[in-house]
């Protein structure tokens, strides 16, 4: 089986980064490690930090659907960084369990497209499909899925560009629009921001072109895209 990376998982629902007054929540944490960090052991100690304070919240309230995706997000990413595959399977299963329970929430289905997505980008369809039960089509299902609900979010749209040229680098043009209506896109918290900077420095290299750099380029700009 190929080596899973960190860039892959698309699936990442983050907002703002609280004051240093305020507690740092999961959403918090999560940030920081996904873009303000480039060594693995620290990424990894993020991450935990992240479950610790996820699962003390659910404690509180188990129902609550937000805390319930940050810390599938962060098991997920843990399963990339140490390649376990319970890890990953574990992750999916908690996305399919929010899609069904809130299936107009456009974050849950990003992360379930981005799971299925980022896969198939670093295994390969079949080996996707054959170890992990991840399949294109269901990506790409939940991908338009969370663009037809959340377009107006610049995170969004801003994810799918950067997914879609690594999962087809011939399709410059449908990527360009996607990072162009990303660049355009309401962007009201940190993370939107981010992931809207992201969009641009995606966009000016699909201008030129070369879908194949672009696609490496993406994958740079992953959540996590910085840790080899």
């Amino acid at each position: 089986m190929k080596r899973f990376t960190a860039a892959g998982l698309l699936g990442i629902s983050i907002t703002a980064l609280c004051s240093p007054a305020q507690a740092e929540t999961a959403r918090d944490v999560l940030v920081n490690a996904a873009f303000g960090t480039t060594n693995k052991a620290t990424a990894l100690a993020r991450i935990n930090q992240a479950i610790a304070i996820a699962d003390s919240s659910l404690k509180r309230d188990p129902q609550d659907s937000n805390t319930r995706l940050q810390r599938a997000l962060a098991i997920s990413y843990r399963g990339k960084l140490n390649r376990s595959r319970s890890d990953v399977l574990a992750a999916r299963r908690e996305f399919e369990a929010l899609v069904a329970a809130d299936p107009r929430n456009p974050e849950t289905h990003l992360a379930l497209a981005g799971w299925h997505l980022a896969s198939v980008i670093e295994l390969g369809p079949f080996m996707a499909r054959t170890a992990l039960g991840a399949r294109t089509a269901v990506g790409t299902k939940e991908m338009a899925q969370a663009l037809a609900l959340g377009r107006n979010r610049a995170s969004v749209s801003a994810l799918a560009s950067l997914q879609q040229i690594q999962v087809n680098p011939d399709d410059v043009a449908g990527a360009s629009r996607l990072a162009e209506a990303a660049v355009g896109a309401r962007a009201e918290t940190s993370f939107d921001r981010v992931m809207q900077r992201q969009a641009g420095t995606l966009l000016a290299s699909l201008r030129k072109g070369d879908g194949k750099a672009s696609a490496s380029l993406a994958k740079q700009l992953m959540p996590f895209g910085r840790i080899a």
